[in-house]
């Protein structure tokens, strides 16, 4: 069965810093392009960073400079380091994984990120 299992959520000030994880399982990692997507109350989910399996990485434009994607093959893991957090960050964030045909693209349960004083 393939699993991604999310960590890292929380509550945060405006400003602060999280970093969320992705434990996959049931893939054959290093061949995925792994993404990190997120929904906010009331709006569509939406593409928050991308990294292929060769490690080229892809962006949403809101958090260019302040968001970074990375992978550990290894630890079958993607991390998500978030800075500079604005309330607007708020949402639930999901982890994804994608094979290339619609077959192979699996989805995390969520984790929430709350930005809030």
């Amino acid at each position: 069965q393939v699993q991604l299992v999310e960590s890292g959520g929380g509550l945060v000030q405006p400003g602060g810093s999280l970093r969320l994880s992705c434990a996959a399982s049931g893939i054959i990692f290093r061949f995925y392009v792994m993404g990190w997507y997120r929904q906010a109350p009331g709006q569509q989910r939406e593409l928050v960073a991308r990294i292929t399996s060769g490690g080229k990485l892809n962006y949403a434009d809101a958090v260019k400079g302040r968001f970074t994607i990375s992978r550990d093959n290894a630890k079958n893991t993607v991390y998500l380091q978030m800075n500079s957090l604005k309330p607007e960050d708020t949402a639930v964030y999901y982890c994804n994984a994608d094979g290339g045909i619609p077959t192979l693209v699996s989805w995390g349960q969520g984790t929430q990120v709350t930005v809030s004083s």
